[in-house]
């Protein structure tokens, strides 16, 4: 998987196909073990990005949402009605501009939300339970790194074009 070059580890071709896998399948594996746990229907990935952006920004705008989100606004209209009927997403005229609306999320969605990431902590935690002492180490010495990894895909590469949105 690696390469010595000039004392540094550099990662082969394989390397990003490998951690893409590994991370897209445990977010998976996360989202459906969890929801069975919680014994709840799985929302679309898309409602739930929507609920996290809303909960990050309480009073967020469509407009600002679908900025957010990378999406065009009449998309994130969609999702704001769908969750709006499904209790979990409210919404409110802005009182100094009324062409405004203004997303909250409901104390069902803050219920819900907080379910799922104790659930979801729970799988994980007996996950790492099951691996060996020095396996728990390397992962919890990665953590930043995967964190950084996340921080520069988000910024992107300013000599690189923007990423395709394929698949």
């Amino acid at each position: 998987m690696f390469h010595r070059e000039v004392g540094d580890l550099v990662p082969t071709d394989e390397t990003p196909v490998r951690l893409a896998a590994a991370v897209g399948d445990l977010h998976r594996l996360l989202r459906r073990s969890t929801a069975l746990r919680a014994n709840r229907p799985l929302l679309p990935e898309a409602q739930v990005e929507l609920l996290l952006v809303v909960r990050a920004h309480p009073d967020v705008t469509v407009k600002e949402a679908a900025r957010r989100l990378g999406t065009a606004p009449n998309t994130v209209s969609t999702l704001v009605g769908d969750l709006v009927d499904a209790g979990l997403l409210g919404r409110e005229r802005d009182p100094d501009d009324r062409r405004l609306v203004r997303l909250r999320l409901t104390d069902a969605a803050c219920r819900r939300m907080a379910d799922h990431e104790r659930h979801r902590a729970e799988l994980l935690a007996a996950a790492l339970t099951a691996l060996d002492p020095a396996a728990r180490r390397a992962l919890q010495v990665a953590l930043p790194h995967l964190a950084h990894v996340a921080t520069l895909v988000a910024h992107g590469d300013p000599g690189q074009a923007a990423p395709s949105s394929s698949a």
